[in-house]
């Protein structure tokens, strides 16, 4: 869910680095001048569990969604929002929260964002209707980005250099671990259904991790802050939330509500307040201000282009995450269990393709081994639309594993180097923001991919609902005949069946089954046996077809990350102490 991110200019850019002193650029003064703190390596074991708890939650409900769904009912925007108030209030939020650890104290925000983030996870397993979890999940995600982006600045505070680069390398199988478990405890706990908690217990399994963390976190994390304390940009946070805001809510409501004028107007809103941010922040630069963003950054081509790569690629990869998800419980009928072991070897895969990167392929091969990266991850792409496009109804989990394994593989490779070659041509002053934003449009591409793809794939399933039951129709109407059903009556049950699958795919309520399929089943016993068939397979056929589509766009979209790739630097960067 989220990458290691650091909150000030002078700090590392990404875990492989080393850090800068702590007494800032152009000091003579080194960190071994002071003893390095005694309970480090403890302390570092509670920024982790937190990184694990952040990423639990991250990657839940690609499992959990279809549950949450079913129980509390709403539109299929439900789902969307539930993951996109995360995201989006987790992007937002990232680089403020690291200025507010530099402002406050990195221990003090750690604390309070670990105390927040709990008790949100409280809110959200309690929630009794969709409009409470989305509310829960957009606090959740805020008080992680108030939580996480203090993990760097505390490990260049207490470890020498020494030892750093073992520190930062720990996060690797933390982040991992976390991307494994997520949806294999989701599903697990989710068909368990312990003492009738249902998806509930997907959130409160962070009350023990949460409240061990925010223990340890008292007890071993040191006090700190930034030597040079910033200010913080009101008007900027402001603008860039309220932009995003305008931006994401038509996207994600459009699709339903049949994209009336207001949707548009307001994404043109949106534009508008983002450019409006822009000038605010180069006014703020000018007059010596506090930003939040630094502009000097974005005029570095290269540096510009990583940011440009990240927002296409994580667009296309968490949209394509979700969607995979939905496609094997809604489209396929696999219990969450099944759908979480199914969709563990892209997580077990993306870990052997990090570590392979970090300790082979990135110092040979630089950028080469991104741009291969990315082929590998298109390749197991189409793997899994060539599958899932010949098999439809028959799929097993077995059968998507190969596509899913090398989609893994790719993408480990892929990001193990998108930080450090994005970050070669950035001065060493100036790693700590240019990382705090390269994170930050990664969630923003998070959000973006998951209401972008999700609306298309849903506007998908409305749109070919009549020709998946067309294409069984022959089939169906041999049944209905042999169970002596009249042809004029075929024709009916037909036509009730192509409303019911378009209606079903587009319903407001879930728990509200549409009038059209109501009339389906009130037939003869054998016909509406044959009608239901008839319905299960042109529903499969319906989400492998729409995820057909969707998996032409995510290839579409890693293309256009290979092509922005070659305007990378094309070696990570090897100075020592950046």
């Amino acid at each position: 869910m989220t990458s290691v991110e650091a909150d000030e200019p002078e700090q590392a850019a990404a875990p492989q680095a080393a850090p800068m002193p702590e007494q800032g650029p152009g000091s003579d003064r080194t960190a071994t001048e002071t003893p390095p703190y005694a309970r480090r390596w403890a302390a570092l074991g509670v920024i982790l569990g937190a990184e694990i708890m952040d990423l639990l939650d991250g990657t839940i409900m690609n499992v959990a969604a279809p549950s949450v769904r079913d129980d509390l009912g709403g539109s299929l925007s439900v789902i969307q929002w539930i993951t996109v108030g995360y995201t989006l209030a987790f992007a937002v939020l990232l680089v403020v929260g690291g200025r507010l650890g530099d402002i406050y104290g990195r221990k003090r925000m750690f604390v309070f964002g670990a105390v927040g983030f709990t008790l949100a996870s409280v809110l959200c397993a309690v929630a009794g209707s969709s409009e409470m979890l989305i509310a829960a999940r957009f606090l959740q995600g805020g008080l992680g980005a108030l939580m996480i982006p203090q993990g760097l600045g505390l490990i260049k505070q207490m470890f020498p250099p020494k030892e750093t680069a073992a520190a930062f390398g720990a996060f690797g199988p933390a982040i991992g671990l976390g991307a494994v478990l997520g949806p294999i405890v989701a599903g697990f706990l989710i068909d368990a259904d312990l003492f009738g908690s249902g998806w509930r217990s997907v959130f409160l399994i962070n009350l023990p991790i949460g409240a061990a963390v925010i223990i340890g976190a008292v007890v071993l994390l040191p006090e700190g802050r930034a030597p040079v304390r910033p200010r913080f940009d009101v008007g900027g946070t402001l603008l860039v939330t309220l932009g995003l805001t305008l931006l994401i809510f038509p996207l994600v409501q459009g699709r339903e509500r049949g994209w009336p004028a207001w949707t548009f107007a307001l994404m043109v809103v949106a534009v508008a307040v983002l450019a409006a941010f822009v000038a605010y922040e180069l006014r703020q630069e000018k007059r010596g201000g506090a930003t939040l963003i630094e502009l000097s950054l974005l005029r570095r081509s290269r540096y510009a282009a990583g940011l440009a790569v990240a927002l296409v690629f994580f667009t296309g990869i968490s949209g394509m995450s979700l969607l995979l998800g939905l496609h094997l419980q809604m489209g396929l009928g696999f219990s969450p269990t099944r759908a979480a072991l199914t969709m563990t070897p892209w997580s077990v895969f993306l870990v052997v393709g990090a570590i392979l990167t970090g300790a082979v392929l990135g110092a040979k091969f630089g950028r080469k081994a991104l741009h291969g990266g990315l082929a590998v991850l298109a390749l197991g792409v189409l793997i899994m639309l060539l599958t899932i496009g010949d098999q439809a109804g028959g799929l097993t989990s077995w059968e998507l594993v190969p596509g899913i394994a090398v989609a893994g593989l790719g993408m480990g490779i892929m990001i193990g180097l998108l930080f450090d070659i994005a970050l070669a041509d950035v001065d060493k002053q100036e790693a700590g923001t240019a990382s705090g934003i390269l994170t930050a449009v990664q969630q923003l591409g998070f959000a973006v991919g998951v209401a972008v793809l999700a609306t298309l794939f849903f506007g998908l399933l409305g749109s070919h609902a009549s020709a998946s039951v067309a294409d069984g129709e022959r089939r169906t109407r041999a049944e209905l005949t042999a169970a002596g059903v009249a042809p004029a009556e075929q024709d009916r049950l037909l036509a009730d069946l192509r409303l019911c699958l378009k209606e079903s795919a587009s319903q407001q309520d879930s728990d509200q089954a549409p009038d059209s399929c109501r009339s389906v089943q009130q037939v003869e016993p054998k016909a509406a046996e044959a009608a239901a068939r008839a319905w299960r397979t042109a529903h499969t056929e319906n989400f492998s077809s729409a995820m057909v589509r969707m998996l032409w766009v995510v290839i579409g979209l890693l293309a256009v990350s290979f092509l922005l790739a070659f305007r990378l630097p094309p070696k990570p960067r090897e100075e020592e102490g950046f």
